[in-house]
């Protein structure tokens, strides 16, 4: 038994990727920075036509999402998460690759067995507990400002 051990665990040593940290955090703070970067520009350029900022952040918000699902049906936006990590995964231009990269997957078994059950395969579940939590954190602070305490 103790043999066995050893083994799976060499095993499990040999077969387990090696992440180097630090080029990762570089590479995700560059990808994410220019994603930021091309949202700032967006922002200052539409304001510059004489829109309010909010209207402006708006309309932002839709051309990175409409950027990111065009980039994901051509297949380009996983080679920038593949190279960014995080920082390709975590602005809304990710969360959007996630809602629209199942529908592309499964757009073969059809428009109601393929894309529309299996587009919120990966998205769902955050939607699900973000909307939860939120609730429940509301709920929380409501009962707190009855009693006083906020």
């Amino acid at each position: 038994m103790e043999v066995n051990k050893k083994a799976y665990e060499a095993y499990v040593k040999e077969m387990t990727p090696v992440h180097k940290k630090w080029p990762n955090l570089i590479k995700a703070f560059f990808v994410g920075g220019i994603i930021c970067t091309i949202g700032q520009v967006t922002t200052n350029l539409i304001m510059n036509m004489g829109v309010e900022k909010e209207a402006a952040s708006a309309w932002t918000l839709l051309i990175l999402i409409a950027a990111s699902v065009i980039l994901t049906g051509l297949n380009l936006y996983s080679k920038i998460v593949k190279f960014g990590g995080a920082g390709g995964l975590v602005p809304i231009t990710g969360f959007a690759n996630s809602v629209v990269a199942p529908a592309v997957e499964f757009k073969a078994e059809g428009q109601v067995f393929g894309i529309g059950c299996k587009i919120f395969t990966i998205a769902g579940p955050v939607i699900l507990y973000g909307i939860l939590s939120s609730w429940i954190l509301g709920v929380i602070a409501y009962v707190l400002k009855a009693f006083g305490i906020l």
